[in-house]
This record gives C-alpha cells, structure tokens and sequence, in this order.
C-alpha cells in the first residue's frame, strides 16, 4: 500500500507534462517481478504487465526497451544501420532486489532496482552515474493511448545539445519542452518547435563530462528538458515501445565519443561530391531557360564563383515531376551540357506529390504498380498539393522506393546532377471544403493520422510513420542514383528526415526568415543538427521568405561562407537576389565571401572525409570541443569548422565591431592580421562590411588554394598550407578525385603535418594526381625569422607579410620532410 501511495504522488506532475489525456489510464511498470536472461539481454516482467529488456549494444553504449503489453515487436529501426554492431557480451548478477548488467570489456555497468518500482541506472568505468531513473516518476504507459514515457533525474546544472532542428535561440536545450512531429513551417518564428526534422538524440554535459541520449520512436515524440520540474528530464511518445540507447562517452566521456558511437549506430554522411561543396544559387523560380543561362553568365563575367544552380518547381510542366516544361524550359539537355562546360552543376526540385492526371505516365505507372498511399478505407490516398489533387508514394514500402528510384533515369541521362526532395514532411495544401482556423502548423497541412502505410511489412498508421516519411523518400533518391550511377557519388536533399537521415541527404533549415534574428538563429540551430549526426548542413542565405537588405545579405553571406551547405534561396514574391544585386561595396564582400569559401575548399573537404571515418562533424558549437570550458557552454554566436578555425559572424544590424570569445587552453590567430590572443577571454574585435571575423588555432596546418571560379579548377590549383605557429599540433590532409568510390579502395592521399615552436615536419606522399603542395606560410609571426631552412638548406626566397604576420615559403618539391627557422 506504501508503494502504490508512492507512485500515485509522482504521478500528478506527470500528468500534467503530458497533457490532456484520461488520467486514470496512466500506470507505472512496477516493481520487477522476475529478471531471465536470454543471450546477451536480460529481461524483466513487471508488475504493471510491462516487459523490460536491458542489452549493451557496444560496452559504452545501453540500450532499453519497453513494451507496455509485454510483446515487444519486431527489432526493426528505420534509425539503425544494417551493420549496427552484434550486442556485447555481458556478465550478470541477480538478487531479490536488483539485477547489475556489465559489459564484459570497457567497465560501464547497469544496475537495475526491482522495487518499489524497476529504475534503472548506468554507471562509467569510474563508477560515476551517467543517467538514472527517477524513483518518483518511474517508466509509466497509458493502455487507453498507447503512450509511453521515462523520467531521468538531472543535475541544475545539466546542459543539453543536438535535438536535430529546433528554432531556439539558446545554444543549449535545458528548460525547453521540445515535440518531434515533422511540420511545414513557412515563415517560422525564432522559437518555433516542432520544425522540418526529427531527430530525438541528445548529447548531456555535466562537470565537464558527456554523453548521450537516443529515443528510437517513430509517432509524435516529446521531451521536457526540466521545464516542468528542474529535477529531472522526461521524454516519451503517443504510442510504439520505450526505446532508447544510453551513449556514455566511453572512459573520456566526451562529446566526440558520443557522436562517434551515435553516428556508428545510425550512420555517418558519406563523402559527397566535391562540386556540392561550392557555392549554390537558386531562386523560386528562375523561371526559363534563358533567365538560367542569364544568372550562370553573369557568374562568370563578373568573376564570382559559383558550382550549383538549383531548379525549383517552376521548370516542371505544370508542376509535374520528372517532367520539363517545354515553353520554358526547351531542350534541357542541351541546356544542362552548356552549364557543364562552364563548370556549373544544376540540382532540380523534386515533391512526392504525383499529379492525379489519367494522361499522366508516372501517375499511370505508379498507380498501377499499386506503391500509392492509402486512406483509411483502402482507397488511393489524394489531397491538394502545387499540381493541384496529387497521389503520394508510400516511401515506407521497398517497392515504391524502387518504383520512385528508377524515375530519376530520365533527368540522370539528360545532365541533371542532383536533386532536392521538398514538401515531404509530407506538406499538402488544406482541402477545398476546409472550414476550420488555418493554423500554421495545424494537422490540415498533413495527412491524416488513420492514413496507411506499408511500414516495410508492418503496417501502421500515419501517426506512427509520419516522422519517417520524408526520410525513406530521399532514401529512395539515394539509393536509386546509385543504383543509376553507381560511379558517381549521388547528392541530395531534403527538408524532412528522421534520425539517420545523414545516411542520404544533406538537410537544409526550411523556409527560413530574412530578418536579423533568423541570421542569428542559423548558428544554434545548424551547429545542434551538425551534432545530432546530420553533417552536411545549411540555411537559406538572406532568408527564404522575404526580400532581404543589402547589409544582412551579406553579413548572411559571411556567416554562412564556412558552413557546410552553402546556398542564397528566396521566394517567388521577393526582390531578386544574387551576390551581385546590390553592387558595389556588397558585391564586393559578398564575392570575397564566396573566394574565402573557395580559397578553404581543400580544408572543408578533408572535414568531410574525417566525418565519414569518425562521425566528427565539420560545424560544431563551441561546447562540442571544449565541453570543460565553463564559459564557451552557452555561446551562441560563434562556431568552429573542424577543431582548427574558428567563425564570429556578425549577426546584428549595423553592427562594425563584436565582442569574440576564445575558448581556454588554446592560442588563436587572427586570420587576417595575425594578431594572437590567449584563449578564455573576450576581446573586442573590428569587423568592417567586407570581413569575416575568423581565428585558426595555433598548432594547426590549414590547407588553402588560389580563388578558383568551381571546383572543376581545383586539380589544377597549387596547394599551400598555412600554418599557425606558437603551440604544437597536428593535422592531415585528404585528397582523392572529387567523385566516385575510387577512394574507398586506396585511390587517394593523406598528407600529415606537425607543427612545433621552431619547425613544421610534412610528410607527403608522392603522387601526380592530386593537388601539388607548392609552399607553406607561417601565421602569427611578430617579424620575419632570422634564418629559415629546409631539410636544412637555407631558404633565401621566403617572403614576409609584415601586415598580415605571414611568412610564405615557396617549396622547391613535395619531398621536403621539414622547415626550420629560427627567430
């Protein structure tokens, strides 16, 4: 009777976190009536009629699942991997009271308390507590709903990071309530939640140490990061199983440990294309051919380099996809070959929405082959979308992913290079007969939740594989570009995904704003889906859904030169936008953006190939690589490429100097003058209209390359490498062809540098098929060396920037092996 007064006391606030739902119906799981091992998992049957099991996946990383019904389904995750590791091998010990599970290597251990309630707890190597239930608010369901939901104890001093895409202005996610549900949201204000993206993992920092969280659960998801109660956190959903993973950072318990087994267990962004790493332009819409030819033209007769041009819905017939408009758009592929052979790549929009037109051959094909999908009565789901009454592919069924696949044969063989997978959260327009308020992210802009879908043999409810559904439509992409073009490296995007969705897609942040608090909010909000494992990352540069000014274009166009997706969008009922539009004094910063971007592409890329190795990505907040830093945790305005440089975009209006924090333990160089300054404080630091501020760390070697006008030149651009001096480091770069899978079979080159007071050792590897190294250049030097060598030959050709503090060095070959100077 004690224990039933307990749980009926830590019921009420759970109540009220989750809303307005029959009371009565919410019970605890009970105390654990019996614990049985099977393998390497051991399972609990409760009280409550729930079952428990508790495994390791790898010995740093614990998985849980609980079904309220005591049936678990089916082991199936569109998140996970196929190769996601076997379960780790595991030593047991039970009694009456508790059960301890270890992972026989790597010394994390969980113990799980029978009673009063089953509460479970992961201890570190070191036997510190990495998560723990709460006993006043154990796992409970609700059998009228089906929902489910865990409580987890917090420190008032916990910070959180990752949550995919949120529109929060603060860097880290505590006290916020956060809900997962794919929503078109145009024109979103600075926090608005839920967004395009859902991906419920988290990273934790406390003291200094991390790790991590992960709710595999498809339906609507929620988490309250102590909103309700700053004691502890919960998280939970509308139906399906508790399901989670515990990342605990292994021995160090950092960030990148987390990341790195998060990434391993839901997969990492392959290597793109090196083309998708140059600047992208697009517009809604250039609406003809002529005006396309027009923009790719003006590119390079005003020497602004540029790779992409994106299509968007206006090229189609009557926003058909996979169709061309034949006014308009006459003879694509001629068209697409020029632009080829003037180094531009073009990527076209393609919705899920099918046009319902009996004379309509992709409509008929699909129709026929049955892939549709459904409502709820079993008739051909239809609802309004650009081409008027669309039917949509069920991308949850492995038939349809091949049926939508092989449509991209067409646009592949007439020179289309990559496409963009819009509206597939999925987003429909309201019905004709809608009566009801137009909500902004009101349930008319989706199917309704009876809808049916496949589920890849489970069948299920649109509540239950809505999340997913724009995830397994670029899977579909992905997967038919390589089977179509198995030599080339496919590129997507999409604006809709689920956990795992870097496996296929670079991911875009929406219909953004052009306001000064949507340039602000790029930061959070792309630096904690980076590193929620989605890498290849961007915003609309100027804001999507209003004519920008000419300042916060370009200081949009500076903040976002060094992220990873780099692309100007705008509306069709905006003023034109393109680097130049404004001209002088902004065209000119604007175009030394793009050069920056350029100049750094040999860095950016050799970030990319790190990720794929490590899941390491290339943009980070602050807090991802200095997690002990107590004052870079809530830095919001600054990011890092990589570990080496970083980026204080200027984020306010008329704004000529900011203040720049420099995390502790490291030196950091201006990039432009030289200037050092010691990490952990903030200084004041000029930032007139044509200038990014940016910082390299000393110790680092960062690759650069003259200004090219596309990535197409880069093979033939001389290498230097750039140097920062004054601490030791070490740091590699990556070469392969740019595209293909070459690489994956040795066909590249890494080349390794190590910096100390007095010298930089390099080991390059011969080969004539990649950029040649042609010299390296110091930064930071007060004054030029008294005596420079190499390979202990006096060097007399180097030149000294004393504005800039650089020293250049011209090499005589790629076999020198060191250079020495002595100041």
């Amino acid at each position: 009777m004690r224990s039933m007064k307990k749980w009926a006391a830590g019921l009420a606030p759970l109540l009220l976190l989750t809303g307005p739902q029959v009371q009565a119906a919410w019970q605890g799981v009970g105390a654990a009536m019996q614990a049985k091992r099977a393998g390497e998992e051991v399972s609990f049957v409760t009280a409550g009629g729930a079952r428990v099991v508790v495994s390791f996946v790898t010995p740093d990383v614990v998985r849980v699942r609980m079904s309220a019904d005591g049936k678990l389904g089916r082991d199936f995750s569109y998140a996970r991997v196929d190769n996601a590791p076997a379960p780790t091998k595991i030593e047991f010990d039970d009694n009456a009271e508790r059960t301890e599970l270890r992972a026989t290597t790597g010394g994390t251990r969980v113990v799980v308390q029978k009673r009063p309630a089953l509460t479970i707890t992961v201890y570190d190597a070191q036997g510190r507590v990495v998560v723990a239930d709460d006993p006043a608010r154990p796992m409970a369901f609700d059998a009228a709903t089906g929902a489910i939901e865990a409580s987890k104890q917090r420190d008032a001093y916990e910070l959180y990071y990752g949550f995919g895409e949120q529109g929060l202005p603060t860097i880290s996610r505590e006290g916020q309530f956060l809900v997962n549900w794919n929503t078109d949201s145009y024109k979103y204000p600075v926090g608005t939640n839920p967004l395009y993206q859902t991906i419920p993992f988290f990273i934790a920092l406390r003291d200094g140490r991390a790790y991590g969280l992960f709710f595999d659960n498809t339906y609507r998801s929620h988490f309250d990061m102590g909103k309700s109660d700053p004691r502890r956190y919960a998280f939970g959903a509308d139906g399906g199983e508790l399901n989670y993973y515990v990342l605990t950072g292994g021995a160090e318990r950092t960030p990148a440990n987390v990341l790195r087994d998060y990434t391993a267990l839901t997969g990492r962004t392959a290597l793109p294309p090196l083309w998708a790493l140059g600047y992208q332009q697009s517009r809604y819409s250039y609406m003809s051919r002529a005006k396309v030819e027009e923009i790719a033209r003006t590119f390079r007769e005003k020497k602004i380099p540029a790779d992409v041009i994106h299509l968007d819905i206006d090229y189609m017939d009557g926003y058909r996809v996979f169709t061309w408009n034949p006014q308009t758009f006459p003879e694509p592929k001629q068209m697409l070959s020029a632009l080829h052979h003037d180094g531009f790549h073009v990527v076209t929009i393609v919705d899920p929405g099918v046009k319902f037109d009996e004379n309509y051959a992709v409509y008929r094909s699909g129709r026929d082959s049955g892939i549709y999908v459904r409502d709820a009565t079993g008739k051909e789901l239809h609802a309004k979308v650009w081409p008027g009454i669309c039917a949509f592919p069920d991308f949850t069924d492995a038939k349809a992913r091949a049926w939508w696949g092989e449509l991209y044969k067409k646009p592949l063989s007439e020179g289309v290079d990559g496409f963009w997978n819009d509206m597939d959260e999925p987003a429909v327009f309201s019905a004709d007969d809608f009566r009801e308020p137009a909500l902004a992210q009101g349930p008319q802009k989706t199917f309704a939740l009876d809808v049916q879908h496949a589920g890849d043999g489970d069948p299920g409810t649109h509540a239950r594989y809505h999340n997913v559904f724009g995830m397994q439509m670029v899977r579909a992409t992905f997967e038919g570009l390589r089977k179509l073009a198995p030599e080339r490296r496919p590129f997507a995007i999409t604006r809709a995904g689920y956990a795992g969705v870097q496996r296929y897609s670079a991911v875009w942040s929406g219909d953004n704003d052009a306001s000064w608090d949507h340039l602000a909010l790029t930061i959070p909000l792309l630096t904690n889906l980076s590193i929620s494992g989605v890498s290849f990352v961007g915003a609309d540069v100027g804001g999507f859904a209003a004519t920008t000014t000419p300042e916060l274009y370009t200081r949009w166009m500076q903040a976002a030169a060094l992220t990873p997706f780099y692309r100007t969008h705008s509306a069709v009922d905006t003023d034109q936008r393109e680097p130049w539009t404004y001209g002088g004094e902004y065209e000119r910063s604007n175009r030394a953006a793009i050069e920056l971007r350029y100049r750094l592409l040999p860095y950016l890329y050799t970030l990319f190939a790190q990720n794929e190795e490590s899941g390491l990505p290339p943009l980070r907040p602050l807090a991802f690589d200095y997690p002990q830093d107590v004052d870079a945790l809530l830095v919001a305005d600054e990011y890092l490429v990589g570990r080496d440089l970083l980026v204080a975009p200027v984020v306010v209006q008329n704004q000529r100097a900011r203040n720049v924090y420099f995390p502790k333990g490291e030196v950091w160089i201006d990039w432009w003058s030289g200037v050092r300054y010691e990490g952990g404080k903030t200084v004041k630091i000029e930032a007139p209209l044509e200038r990014l501020p940016l910082f390299v760390r000393a110790g680092a070697s960062v690759p650069t390359q003259p200004v090219i006008q596309h990535s197409g030149e880069m093979k033939n651009a001389p290498l230097t490498i750039a140097v920062a001096v004054g601490a030791t480091g070490a740091s590699e770069i990556y070469q392969d062809a740019g595209d293909g899978y070459a690489y994956r079979k040795g066909a590249s080159r890494t080349i390794k540098i190590s910096a100390r007071a007095d010298k930089v050792s390099l080991e390059i590897p011969k080969s004539a098929a990649y950029q040649r190294v042609v010299a390296v250049e110091l930064l930071g030097l007060d004054a030029a060396p008294a005596t420079i060598a190499i390979d202990g030959k006096t060097v007399r050709d180097a030149v000294f920037d004393a504005a800039g503090k650089r020293l250049h060095i011209p090499l005589p070959n790629e076999n020198v092996k060191e250079i020495s100077f002595v100041r």
